[in-house]
């Protein structure tokens, strides 16, 4: 299947249904009076999030979503029947954004969550409602609104607590690939992803964690050059950032050190707060080198950069020291985890204290 992951589509709400004009007109009853009844509201369009979807492919085909008009009111003050609200189901992790605003209307992050997206019009009155005494007999009645119409773009970010960055060909597929079940293409080639790829890292039985592998960034990723700049979005949403930097390049002239610098300008520029997440650096394909040259690089890039983060050095095609880190992101979390319930207690704590 075909990854997809934005789609701009049009939504747009049942209009309520009129109110009538009637007069009761029965047998042995004179001047029975209005009995015109109310026009049903019109149908509404909701979001849903689905764990079962994982693309929003669908939407390329099918854009327009637009909800039943409410019934129009009749005599014998009956109500017209509502119009049926449509619920469009999207992975979860998507975000709703206002195309005419840019506003964001809301994010789906939960399996089951909903979303109103356009708002059904309201049923005009029946003639019924406009009685007094002196006016008899009205010969009004409410019009129904129109729903909402909105065109939104749908923006899916994977929901991933490691996010893997690095240029082409630093090993990001083959590192997933070593620390998890996933199997995303690996090739001598740059660009070789297309598409995030995810894979969930176990490492006891109630301790995981899902890492995504986007493709490769280059210079000016943020202003859409490359594959990369598509997917940036997926990586907003994780806790942790592992860079990967391929240490023994082919072309000498490649500064990996400068390498990492180019991608956090661009993370800087395509949203500031990513360079305030938690990034180690993964030196990969130490494999290449020997023990002597493999340390002397390692020290030569930490020292350019002046590395004050957590870093490795490991062989992505060797599995060498791929899953010790994977047992540090763990305890990492476990230690977040641990720390946010020892926060929440204390302000409970001081709650009871009436602090």
């Amino acid at each position: 299947m075909k990854f997809v992951d934005e789609a701009v589509i049009t939504v747009t709400a049942g209009n309520g249904g009129n109110g009538c004009i009637s007069f009761r007109r029965e047998k042995f009853i004179p001047l029975g009076g209005p009995d015109g009844g109310d026009g049903g509201d019109g149908g509404s369009v909701w979001l849903q999030a689905d764990e079962n979807l994982n693309t929003l492919v669908d939407f390329r085909h099918e854009r327009y979503f637009k909800a039943q008009r409410g019934q129009n009111g009749m005599g014998r003050q009956m109500f017209g029947k509502a119009g049926e609200d449509i619920t469009i189901k999207v992975p979860v992790g998507t975000e709703v954004i206002n195309v005419a605003t840019d506003e964001i209307i809301g994010d789906l992050t939960e399996h089951g969550a909903r979303l109103l997206v356009a708002q059904g019009g309201e049923g005009g009155k029946g003639n019924v409602h406009y009685k007094s005494s002196v006016n008899r007999a009205p010969r009004k009645a409410g019009t129904g609104t129109p729903g909402e119409e909105r065109e939104i773009r749908l923006e899916m970010k994977l929901l991933a607590d490691v996010g893997l960055l690095g240029f082409p060909n630093a090993g990001k597929s083959t590192f997933i690939r070593a620390v998890s079940a996933a199997t995303p293409k690996v090739a001598d080639y740059p660009f070789t992803t297309l598409h995030p790829n995810l894979g969930v890292v176990s490492v006891e039985v109630a301790r995981s964690f899902v890492i995504a592998d986007i493709p490769g960034l280059i210079e000016g990723a943020a202003d859409g050059a490359g594959l990369g700049s598509l997917f940036l979005r997926h990586v907003q949403r994780t806790r942790l950032l592992l860079h990967l930097v391929d240490m023994a390049p082919f072309d000498e002239s490649i500064d990996p050190a400068q390498q990492v610098r180019a991608i956090e300008d661009e993370l800087r520029k395509y949203d500031p707060d990513m360079l305030d997440k938690p990034r180690w650096l993964v030196l990969n394909k130490g494999d290449l080198l020997d023990d002597d040259e493999r340390t002397a690089r390692a020290e030569a890039i930490i020292k350019a950069l002046d590395w004050k983060e957590p870093w490795f050095t490991v062989s992505a095609i060797g599995r060498e020291g791929t899953w010790p880190i994977m047992l540090k992101i763990q305890q990492f979390f476990d230690d977040q985890k641990q720390a946010a319930l020892e926060a929440a207690e204390d302000v409970a704590e001081r709650g009871k204290m009436g602090l």
